[in-house]
């Protein structure tokens, strides 16, 4: 079923190019008389309206059999707004670029989504010297709404709102499949690769809590795009190279001259670093002979290779430390990686005249940025800027990626924009072909405020924060006296999922372009919006069933069986707020704001817990305690929405429980 509609998409967008192609040629004619209109052209026109027609059919026929028999999860804002799209253009076919605005409803009495282009287009028509009422417009569109098992009634509110109400087999019918296949991702139109470039700390240097943002960010993004099918590529641009690595190794020679045969006990790096630097800024010699070894290193000498993996190893051990306690898997590559792609890189950019000198230096300009890049350095050397064309080149020929995004604090969002543009301008990529994003984030504050740093001053490392969350969970943990109930091995894997939950979650519920105020004390706090609250209602939600005495096999076979019921008004509040999750994917995959799923997270647990209030699911003898009765297809309801969440729990990184 695909290849006649990649068939046929493929011919209507050659057409298309061919149109445009010839309507360029008739707009650039310089006698306004001789604009006739192209017998060719008429042919094109009506050649593509037939293939327009057929490749709908064909998608129609797909969406049918992706509706009945796919595994994918349906976006329900998706199919409206295709339902609508449809409609405005049959309704509307001479105005351009008509406004798409389809959003679920926040009351019940203006039905279950509302679709609100009729004010936009009432105002495009305006500027066009057309008077038409919103409303009117509103009666228009809906006539031309087609038959569909979607919607049951649709009416027009206000000064033109259509109020959208959803058929309730239909739901009923999607919350079956959920319950049946699993939470699937919803359907993608092509398989894309994506490279995500993410936490990226510096070699000889601690991981401090900017590294924790963007590992956490990072994490999570690769998460979403393995999860909807991507192919991803978790790379670690680490500081693996320059002159600061001529200081260590002449350092090293000094302080371990038998470091070729006997490895260095190199217990604190950071107390290395600190003591080579002190050294270089002081000693003359020390600085002359520093330079020399960064010459031998750049020259690639064997031993001086080995005196750089072993400061590098050093380095990635306390690294992995910190992934292991957060569940991160990364490749590293860092800058070494693209030491001999630099040369060819300076090359293509002086070969195509991009090149200028500026006081020794070589820099490239790019369209519309006032700062340049500095590709070579007065002295010969390379430099970020460098390195980073190099690698986004690299990503884009070698790996061939369609998505890449960059992790970093905003700070770098002006670095980023120039390497971008002047990637553009020599042609490396098309914007509106490959997606090359910066996905910045803001700085973690303290209590007070002020950029997170130790009471001396010093930034906070991060396995001593990690340690302080993992303390104070423990504490938490025990306060409840969950120790006295949980199996030490239970306990252990509570405070884990806490520790390191609520840091996570305390990051990602915040949008990330904005700095965050770091508090355990409000990120362990089991109210509100926070993973603690949402670990310990997942936990809830998963034990109804269990004291319930219903297991797995039980509720799949009702699941294929029981028609899910939704007449009270917290049921069907609740399937429609499980059935949003793919429109909430889908609008976090074009911002890359993750804070949209922890929103939509706590929204489905506190609407669970008005369902749970509202409606019996298991009945239970006041006297005796044991089951009398269980409601079925509540029970499913309950199943669906931990589904949801432990789905949800999945793509933020936080590892939940089955007992806390």
């Amino acid at each position: 079923m695909a290849d006649p509609i990649a068939e046929y998409t493929l011919r209507v967008q050659q057409q298309e190019k061919h149109i445009r192609s010839l309507s360029a040629e008739i707009e650039q004619l310089q006698n306004p008389e001789s604009l006739g209109v192209s017998p060719h052209l008429e042919e094109l026109r009506e050649e593509n309206a037939k293939l327009k027609y057929r490749l709908n059919i064909l998608k129609r026929s797909l969406q049918e059999e992706q509706r009945t028999g796919g595994r994918n999860m349906i976006n329900i804002n998706q199919q409206l707004q295709e339902l609508f799209e449809g409609a405005i253009r049959a309704a509307y076919p001479d105005l351009e670029n008509p406004p798409l605005a389809v959003t679920p409803s926040q009351q019940p009495k203006f039905g279950d989504y509302q679709c609100n282009s009729a004010m936009g287009m009432a105002q495009m028509m305006k500027a066009k010297g057309q008077k038409v009422s919103p409303r009117e417009i509103a009666e228009q569109i809906m006539r031309n709404i087609p038959e569909n098992d979607m919607t049951l009634k649709l009416e027009i509110a206000g000064p033109g709102f259509i109020n959208v109400h959803l058929k309730k087999n239909f739901v009923s019918k999607l919350l079956s499949d959920l319950l049946v296949n699993g939470v699937q991702p919803p359907s993608i139109e092509a398989r894309k690769k994506v490279v995500v470039d993410f936490s990226s700390p510096n070699i000889a240097k601690e991981m401090h809590v900017g590294h924790l943002r963007s590992t956490i960010i990072g994490d999570s993004m690769c998460r979403l795009f393995e999860f909807l099918g991507h192919d991803v590529l978790r790379l670690n641009h680490v500081g693996d190279w320059g002159t600061q690595f001529g200081m260590l190794i002449a350092h090293l020679q000094d302080q371990f001259p038998d470091y070729l045969t006997a490895s260095p006990p190199i217990g604190d790096l950071q107390a290395f670093y600190k003591e080579s630097k002190k050294r270089f800024d002081s000693e003359e010699d020390f600085k002359k002979r520093a330079y020399q070894c960064v010459v031998k290193l750049q020259s690639k000498e064997p031993d001086f290779i080995k005196a750089w993996n072993l400061i590098c190893n050093v380095s990635r051990q306390e690294f992995q430390k910190v992934y292991d306690c957060l569940g991160i898997k990364l490749i590293e590559r860092g800058e070494s990686y693209y030491q001999d792609m630099m040369t060819d890189v300076v090359k293509e950019f002086e070969e195509k005249g991009f090149v200028q000198l500026d006081d020794g230096r070589k820099i490239v300009f790019a369209p519309g940025q006032s700062i340049p890049l500095t590709v070579v350095k007065s002295d010969g050397g390379y430099t970020y800027d460098t390195s980073d064309l190099a690698a986004l080149k690299q990503r884009l020929f070698e790996e061939k990626a369609d998505i890449i995004i960059y992790v970093t604090d905003s700070g770098q969002a002006t670095h980023f924009q120039v390497v971008f543009a002047a990637a553009q301008m020599i042609g490396w990529y098309d914007p509106r072909v490959t997606r090359v994003e910066h996905a910045g984030f803001g700085v973690v504050l303290g209590e007070d405020k002020k950029k997170f740093k130790t009471r001396s001053g010093d930034t906070v490392r991060l396995m001593d924060l990690l340690e302080e969350g993992l303390k104070r969970s423990m504490d938490k943990l025990k306060e409840k006296e969950r120790d006295k109930v949980l199996t030490p091995e239970e306990l252990v894997a509570a405070q884990e999922a806490v520790a390191f939950g609520c840091i996570k979650y305390a990051d990602l519920s915040h949008n990330r372009i904005n700095d965050y105020v770091f508090s355990f004390d409000k990120m362990l706090d089991d109210r509100g919006n926070t993973a603690a609250y949402l670990l310990y209602a997942f936990t809830r939600i998963r034990s109804i069933a269990r004291l319930a005495n219903i297991d797995e096999a039980a509720l799949r076979r009702a699941a294929e069986t029981a028609e899910v019921v939704l007449e009270h008004e917290k049921e069907w509040k609740l399937g429609k707020c499980i059935l949003r999750f793919p429109e909430i994917l889908q609008k976090i995959l074009e911002d890359l704001l993750l804070h949209t799923l922890c929103d939509y997270l706590y929204e489905l647990a506190t609407t669970f817990t008005e369902f749970y209030d509202n409606c019996y699911c298991v009945e239970k003898d006041r006297k005796t305690g044991e089951v009398v009765k269980v409601n079925m297809w509540r029970m499913l309801l309950c199943e669906a929405t931990a589904s949801v969440m432990a789905k949800g729990f999945d793509i933020l990184g936080l590892k939940p429980v089955q007992r806390m």
